[in-house]
């Protein structure tokens, strides 16, 4: 059986960063999906697919890997880029501007 264990990427609709602060591990399939004749839906008899599990820290994830036998993949999340402007949108409207605001 085997597994990765990742920090989730921020939602690219949000600037806010909730549900980016902990560590997943998910299965990967061991079976591959069937899609049904009559409906076309597709499903899998393999269940450890629907399965996530969240921790803290990435070497929680990992004790748990090893305490129950599952081969992990550890994927290290990638750095955010700094803001390109400190003030953001608000500094449009800012009273001190040195520049004449137009549009």
């Amino acid at each position: 059986m085997s597994a990765r264990i990742y920090k989730p990427a921020r939602n690219a609709m949000q600037s806010g960063v909730a549900k980016t602060k902990h560590w997943v591990l998910e299965y990967a399939a061991d079976k591959s999906r069937e899609v049904d004749p009559l409906m076309g839906w597709t499903s899998s008899s393999d269940t450890q697919t629907q399965v996530k599990l969240r921790f803290g820290s990435k070497e929680a994830a990992l004790e748990y890997a090893r305490e129950h036998g599952i081969d992990a993949i550890v994927q290290e999340p990638h750095k955010r880029k700094p803001n390109v402007r400190a003030g953001g949108y608000g500094e449009n409207f800012a009273t001190n501007r040195r520049s004449v605001w137009t549009h």
